[in-house]
């Protein structure tokens, strides 16, 4: 009933509007003439044929089915284009049929219907406005930090979502040719130095950050400014995490330390990482954990045939499966429970599913945990990868990417050592395939399973302390959707056989990272919270590399992609090494042979755990101190 009220009103104020507008163009163009027998002759047998063409064209163009309190300049192209085709139509019956009419009568009367029928749309929207902001006093004032395209984007959010709740006081921003100036009928104030100055005046509750591409040393900058003030403080993802660069009040989040790190956004190639995925059959493995999982999210965005999510945890293949049929239900996603080791098993899996694409993330990761079973690293991340690059052979998949990591370099780890190995596996591999076989080498990621982020928020919500194992201790760090969407650009640029190495940027402390982190919790170190150093663990080294002292890189055409020039090695007795290595997991003696594999790993603990393990009392105590030291910093990061 509402509706049809409210498209009766409408209905009759076009009518008036539509019929009045004729009258109004013979005032403008005759003055005094205007109502001269003559003319009203000419002009009233028109008046049918005007509000039927007019109103007709209106009713065409949907100007009764909208929502004019939220009204934009959509709706206002639709009334121009309304009239516009409606006043063809009228010029045109007069030429043919009705009475000669003077052009310019035609024009004032197409000018008019516009502007009025405009207007009237607004009074909607004000009255709207009014009635939704009358009788509310529970509002915030917003201050937006960013007036460019994503600050404008979140303050007509605002506008039209909080209907009045939300109030936007003003803009900041560093470029002064935007002071004084005006978006949405608010003012942009200044730079950064006025922050606090304008919260006192506007009594403002809550800031915006709305500049996704910026670098995380200028949101550091502005977060300090704004802990100043006892504004609640939110903030747009970075670039990376807007993949398809889209901006919406849903993605404001609070600060986190991702913010801090953030770095300068890269330019992906979207048409050449489409190119691999669209339309392909994709199978990742590991595709639970961490990196496998936010492969399977961008993969997905990217329209493939079919998407298989393989991964030996049934919980986190259940999640990872479950999220990505609600948010693309036209994708075939195929959820498969499988040990990367069991070699059957992987092989009709990809008789299965006949993967064109193929991305290992599966591996052992935990430096403390596979210093204590070094043969379960080699089973896995040795073996596993040598099982799925062979079963991607066999199949005839056209590209395959492992994930690899900076521990591979000078490894001081089984960790780092058996993933080295693992590239050189694929290297072998790729030698006799036709399948294009490469690694993406990268350093840590931030907020990964078992990582140090986590490990820190859970101290801090403990009181803490915080422990770290060493005050120099550093890393390179990078965003899991950073990493990814390099991983799957490095994978477009397969030729076969190559090392990718991601563009890290600068080392950072982890003393720093805590610092950032209790800081972000709006505690004070080592009042609030204390830092507690442990001293280093078996398999640690206090900086990580991408590169070995004899390993060179070469760049690509992408800026934070590079090849590294990997020596060559012996396939006949690499494939020795690999017999001899299998029959000694059988003997629980990996570490002699990996050190021939690598000559540059330098072996931690893993050595003696044949010893350790023939005398109890000594394997009590080494546990208790990998458990006790267990949520100990920098052991966990990956």
């Amino acid at each position: 009933m509402r509706r049809k009220l409210s498209l009766g009103i409408l209905l009759l104020i076009d009518t008036a509007i539509v019929s009045l507008t004729p009258l109004l163009a013979l005032m403008i163009r005759f003055e005094e003439t205007a109502f001269d027998a003559l003319f009203i002759t000419f002009l009233f047998p028109l008046m049918p044929v005007i509000i039927f063409a007019r109103l007709i064209t209106f009713y065409a163009f949907g100007l009764y089915h909208r929502l004019w309190r939220y009204a934009s300049i959509n709706e206002l192209l639709a009334i121009g284009t309304a009239v516009t085709l409606s006043s063809v139509i009228i010029v045109t019956y007069t030429s043919f049929i009705g009475p000669d009419i003077p052009k310019s009568v035609h024009f004032i009367s197409w000018f008019s219907a516009i502007i009025l029928i405009g207007l009237s749309r607004l009074c909607v929207r004000i009255i709207s406005h009014m009635r939704q902001i009358k009788g509310k006093k529970d509002t915030s004032n917003v201050l937006i930090i960013g007036a460019g395209d994503a600050g404008a984007m979140i303050a007509r959010e605002i506008k039209y979502r909080y209907n009045g709740n939300k109030i936007i006081i003003g803009f900041i921003d560093d470029d002064p040719y935007k002071y004084n100036q005006m978006i949405f009928g608010v003012k942009i104030i200044g730079n950064r130095s006025v922050i606090r100055q304008t919260v006192r005046e506007y009594q403002v509750n809550e800031i915006i950050i709305a500049m996704p591409s910026i670098g995380g040393n200028i949101v550091r900058e502005i977060l300090s400014e704004c802990r100043q003030t006892a504004c609640t403080v939110k903030t747009l993802p970075g670039m990376y995490e807007l993949i398809d660069g889209k901006v919406t009040v849903q993605q404001l989040r609070d600060v986190n330390l991702e913010d801090l790190l953030r770095r300068d956004p890269v330019q992906l190639d979207l048409s050449e990482i489409t190119g691999l995925i669209s339309g392909r059959n994709v199978l990742v493995t590991g595709a639970g954990g961490s990196i496998g999982s936010e492969l399977c999210r961008q993969i997905a965005k990217l329209a493939p045939k079919k998407l298989v999510l393989l991964g030996k945890g049934e919980n986190s293949i259940y999640e990872i499966d479950r999220e990505l049929r609600m948010k693309f239900p036209n994708i075939d996603i195929r959820p498969i429970i499988a040990d990367v080791r069991d070699r059957k098993r992987i092989n009709k899996v990809f008789v299965a599913n006949k993967p064109q694409v193929v991305f290992h993330a599966a591996a052992h990761k935990h430096v403390p945990l596979m210093e204590l079973q070094p043969e379960e690293a080699v089973r896995n991340n040795i073996f596993g990868t040598k099982v799925v690059a062979e079963a991607a052979d066999r199949a005839r998949s056209e590209v395959f990417v492992m994930v690899s990591t900076d521990k591979a370099v000078n490894p001081s780890s089984i960790m780092g050592a058996t993933k080295r190995v693992a590239e050189l596996v694929i290297q072998s591999v790729s030698k006799l395939s036709d399948t294009k076989f490469v690694a993406v080498r990268f350093g840590n990621v931030l907020g990964s399973r078992g990582s140090v982020i986590p490990l820190f928020k859970t101290q801090i919500a403990a009181g803490g302390p915080i422990t770290i194992t060493h005050p120099d201790m550093e890393r390179y760090f990078m965003t899991i959707p950073e990493a990814v969407q390099l991983v799957l650009q490095a994978g477009s640029m397969a030729r076969g056989g190559e090392v990718f190495v991601l563009d890290m940027g600068k080392p950072v402390k982890i003393v720093d990272l805590a610092h950032d982190l209790i800081e972000l919790s709006g505690l004070v170190p080592y009042e609030d919270i204390k830092i507690e150093y442990t001293g280093t663990r078996p398999g640690e080294k206090l900086f990580e590399e991408l590169l070995t002292a004899e390993e060179g890189i070469d760049a690509t055409k992408h800026e934070k992609i590079f090849i590294a020039n990997i020596r060559t090695i012996d396939d006949k007795q690499f494939q020795q090494w690999l017999t001899a290595l299998r029959q000694a997991i059988q003997d629980d003696d990996v570490v002699e042979i990996i050190k021939r594999m690598v000559p540059t790993y330098s072996a931690g603990s893993s050595s003696n755990r044949k010893q350790v393990n023939n005398q109890d009392s000594e394997t009590k105590v080494k546990n208790k101190e990998y458990t006790g030291g267990y949520q100990t910093a920098t052991g966990l990061i990956h």
